[in-house]
């Protein structure tokens, strides 16, 4: 079943990611997004440079979707120091020498916390080229509309209601709800 997101764009995305000797003897690799490769071919874990230990390749080709439903994420992200693009990879069991797959990227930090709640990915941030700075920052200009702030009504207040009392009726009250808390006794923790 395929869904159609009226406005969407899309572009296909590369991402550079490098292996490098680990820091801790637990983690012989150490494997990192570095990079991203915009209107980049497929893919599959091309070698791009190798420089001794440390080898950088192109990991494979994600689209990056852009949505008129989620144009606020993106205000919020262009609105930041460094607007940045999430890339989240998953674990892959298939190839013991490669334990990712790029699974998603996203210009959304919103959906990036939600995959940073979920300690089976890593979600790894990468600093937007000028280009898809502009592309990102255009569709935003097309296709957000700033939700106006709605202030709440309070409820009138009306001096002929009366409370009967507070809490659950069906538990007891030995005193009145209102008195002030009794302060500890002396001796008593």
């Amino acid at each position: 079943m395929s869904f159609v997101f009226p406005n969407s764009q899309s572009i296909p995305l590369g991402v550079v990611i490098r292996k490098s000797p680990g820091v801790t003897r637990w983690a012989k690799w150490a494997w990192r997004a570095v990079g991203i490769l915009p209107g980049a071919g497929p893919a599959e874990w091309t070698v791009l440079r190798q420089e001794g230990d440390v080898t950088e390749f192109h990991a494979g080709t994600v689209p990056l979707n852009l949505y008129v439903s989620d144009t606020e994420a993106y205000v919020h992200e262009l609105q930041t120091r460094a607007p940045s693009i999430y890339v989240v990879l998953s674990p892959d069991t298939t190839l013991p020498s490669i334990p990712w797959k790029v699974m998603l990227a996203t210009a959304s930090p919103y959906e990036a916390q939600d995959y940073c709640d979920s300690a089976e990915v890593q979600v790894e941030k990468i600093v937007m080229p000028e280009g898809m700075l502009a592309w990102v920052a255009d569709f935003v200009n097309s296709h957000h509309e700033e939700e106006a702030f709605v202030k709440r009504k309070r409820r009138d207040w009306r001096e002929d209601e009366k409370e009967d009392g507070i809490g659950d009726p069906r538990i007891s009250q030995d005193s009145d709800v209102y008195r002030a808390p009794r302060g500890r006794k002396a001796g008593m923790k």
